[in-house]
């Protein structure tokens, strides 16, 4: 007898995130890694950061920077330490940076914030989570425009053979491995006929550091097709798919994940499947203005 899994609810997505809200504000000292987190929360780590970003309104290295200069207006109206030990509390390695980066949140230097008798202030914070110094678990306000305004696709892929070149390093970086993938399968005769093209996006930018970011360039291929030199084979995973267009620049592509992912997903009733997401390119860049390129993203859900 098989067992009916409970469809998810934006309730269940909101209170496995506010598992994460509190274990944040507990450990704002600590490294805060996102395998740890994504564990947290009971969400696969190829995904927790854009779902994280869609509904708190802010991506996880912005909301635990804010938290910490949040941390640090405190200290600074009710104690008396100098300013350069809050800014090293606060994570930042110079009195100047610390300087820059309040002023850009709280409108005035630290020194000015300490001086003043005002009440304490804090930043503009779209969830309404705020650090507190003995913070609890507590409802927060997540957006739903991206949600109403998607339109978003369920769909059933078949396994897809890929050949692929392997990019890691900055994602705009990537055009010299698609040249290098193009040129090689075009002089061997393998872009004619209906293929794809496709991205493999196994990283995410604000978490993962740009020289380290993965990115597989892959043209769809038979089974006649044998990897050589620098080109690979591997098998995209059929299944399940959420799949809506981003229309416009690649790099705005991450605001379509984050929607997608954190405010349709969230109230869809699916849940995600431990698979990188990937994209389809439906024009070429070269010759196309930013604003008029086309991409498909395809998120793998559960069956």
């Amino acid at each position: 007898m098989s067992l009916k899994l409970k469809p998810a609810t934006l309730a269940d997505y909101k209170a496995r995130l506010l598992r994460v809200l509190v274990h944040i504000q507990q450990h704002l000292d600590e490294p805060l890694g996102i395998d740890e987190l994504a564990r947290i929360a009971c969400f696969s780590s190829f995904h927790f950061h854009h779902v994280f970003t869609g509904m708190m309104g802010e991506s996880l290295k912005e909301h635990v920077r804010r938290l910490r200069l949040e941390r640090a207006a405190t200290h600074l109206k009710l104690g008396s330490r100098p300013v350069t030990e809050v800014a090293l509390d606060a994570g930042f390695e110079s009195h100047e940076a610390f300087t820059r980066a309040f002023k850009s949140s709280y409108g005035l230097p630290p020194t000015k914030y300490r001086s003043q008798r005002s009440t304490m202030l804090e930043p503009r914070a779209r969830s309404g989570i705020h650090f507190r110094t003995s913070f609890t678990p507590r409802n927060f306000r997540t957006s739903q425009s991206g949600a109403k305004s998607m339109n978003v696709q369920i769909k059933t892929l078949e396994p897809m053979r890929v050949a692929f070149i392997r990019h890691v390093g900055p994602y705009g970086e990537v055009g010299p491995t698609w040249d290098k993938l193009t040129t090689q399968l075009g002089r061997d005769g393998w872009l004619a006929g209906k293929i794809m093209m496709l991205g493999i996006c196994h990283d995410d930018p604000d978490v993962t550091p740009q020289q380290k970011i993965r990115y597989d360039a892959c043209v769809t291929v038979d089974a006649q097709f044998q990897p050589s030199g620098e080109i690979g084979v591997q098998t995209v995973a059929g299944g399940s798919y959420a799949m809506t267009t981003h229309f416009g620049p690649y790099n705005k592509l991450g605001e379509t994940y984050s929607a997608l992912l954190g405010q349709w997903l969230p109230r869809s009733g699916r849940e995600l499947r431990k698979a990188p997401c990937f994209e389809v390119y439906l024009n070429a860049p070269d010759g196309t203005e930013p604003e008029d390129l086309i991409t498909d993203i395809y998120a793998p859900l559960q069956s």
